[in-house]
């Protein structure tokens, strides 16, 4: 079985590591290199540095929706397409070239949060499992027929970011499983109930911008959504503070935007309940706990 690997970032980097070791992946697709840093050096994707390692050609193309990116494909004659976080949405000349057809792993329990970004907004909105899904792809975003999936549960004060590493090695076994079981024979095919269908789009930085009107629980998850980028910020004296982590406290109460030093921690009192500020992050400075910030400044209040 000839694989054709679609992807780009390091979570999609791990489901690569595991495919490159079991079976035959022929050539990756990844999107184009990206300038980072303050040199605004040209760096290349974590599917890229892994399929360098194991000697597999790699194709950047800036978009797929070209005669050239489907002749492209055409020419490399996969059996199955393998996408995992690509970053971009295949045309149906592209999905219908494999005779295998073209298999997505999702990072989540379809139909809810599809779209951009699903382990975020799992954390952000409360939840206390998630899980991932191997699907046919069909022309829209996420809505193809399911063929398995398997759930997690996310800890209380789990980050997005630390739900992802948790994610990934579990993605990548669920893939392997589902690609093991191609070889087999035909996948079996459940469709998506539309009707429950929820959406996770791409998260924009002033999603961060601190409310402490708003509940602890509220705050808490937020932060543990966008941790540690773009994070929840607010400012102190003009200078931007993230936070990096947190924890829900629901039975402390104050005027909310204000904090307090407690047992050696710092909180922040919200419109119901508190949340504590384990480590946060200073415009300009390395991260540290709240207190450790706190003990420099004296301040009172954030600003929002």
């Amino acid at each position: 079985m000839k694989i054709l690997f679609m992807g780009t970032p390091e979570f999609a980097a791990v489901s690569l590591e595991k495919l490159a070791a079991e079976f035959e992946v022929a050539a990756v697709i990844s999107q184009t290199d990206k300038p980072k840093g303050r040199g605004y050096e040209l760096l290349p994707t974590p599917v890229k540095v892994t399929a360098q390692k194991h000697g597999i050609p790699v194709y950047q193309p800036a978009s797929m929706r070209t005669l050239e990116s489907a002749e492209l494909v055409r020419g490399l004659k996969p059996d199955v397409i393998v996408v995992v976080a690509y970053g971009k949405i295949l045309p149906l000349d592209i999905l219908s070239i494999p005779p295998m057809g073209c298999i997505n792993l999702h990072g989540s329990l379809l139909p809810k949060y599809r779209g951009a970004a699903p382990i975020e907004w799992a954390v952000i909105n409360g939840e206390n499992k998630t899980g991932l899904t191997t699907m046919y792809m069909a022309e829209g975003m996420d809505d193809g027929d399911m063929i398995d999936k398997v759930e997690t549960e996310i800890g209380e004060n789990e980050t997005a970011f630390e739900l992802r590493g948790r994610l990934a090695v579990i993605g990548a076994d669920l893939l392997a499983k589902t690609l093991h079981d191609l070889e087999k024979g035909p996948l079996p095919r459940t469709p998506q109930n539309h009707a429950e269908a929820t959406y996770a789009p791409m998260i924009k930085k002033e999603l961060g911008k601190l409310d402490p009107s708003k509940p602890a629980l509220e705050i808490h998850n937020l932060a543990r959504g966008l941790s540690p980028s773009p994070s929840v910020f607010f400012s102190v004296g003009g200078r931007r503070v993230k936070l990096l982590k947190t924890a829900f406290i629901g039975d402390m109460n104050g005027t909310a935007g204000t904090v307090t030093i407690k047992d050696g921690a710092l909180y922040l009192y919200c419109g119901t309940g508190a949340v504590r500020l384990d480590e946060i992050c200073p415009e300009g400075k390395k991260p540290m706990t709240g207190a450790a910030y706190y003990n420099g400044h004296r301040f009172v209040r954030v600003d929002n």
